[in-house]
């Protein structure tokens, strides 16, 4: 069992950016893959980014790409979400989540929906 702790959310003007932090305790961290998902008022919640448990392999949803970055140190225990250009569609609450296979890299349409483990959230609110 893996524990998740989210820290980094704020207010924000739109331009602007941000940087999450996800610290995990409780399991071999570095053996799984990690993502950051989101959930907007009234809409599903999403993944916006996915990184390997190498750190060699990354998934970006469309909206996010070129303006987000997932990177993680695994010596830690942690993993992060850059994010810049920050629009008022990018205001949600931001989920940190572990993969529940170990050593997982690739095929990330198979991987994402096996995530679990999540965090409590931490709230993004992107003025314009």
């Amino acid at each position: 069992q893996v524990q998740l702790v989210e820290s980094g959310g704020g207010l924000v003007q739109a331009g602007g950016s941000l940087k999450l932090s996800c610290a995990a305790s409780g399991r071999a961290f570095s053996s799984y893959a990690m993502g950051w998902f989101r959930q907007a008022p009234g809409k599903e919640r999403e993944c916006v980014a996915a990184i390997a448990w190498s750190g060699g392999s990354t998934y970006y949803t469309d909206s996010v790409k070129g303006r987000f970055t997932i990177s993680r140190d695994n010596a830690k225990n942690t993993v992060y979400l850059q994010m810049n250009s920050l629009k008022p569609e990018d205001t949600a609450v931001y989920y940190c989540a572990a993969d529940r296979t170990r050593y997982r890299s690739s095929g990330w349409q198979a991987i994402i929906p096996d995530f679990g483990s999540w965090g409590q959230g931490t709230q993004v609110t992107v003025s314009s």
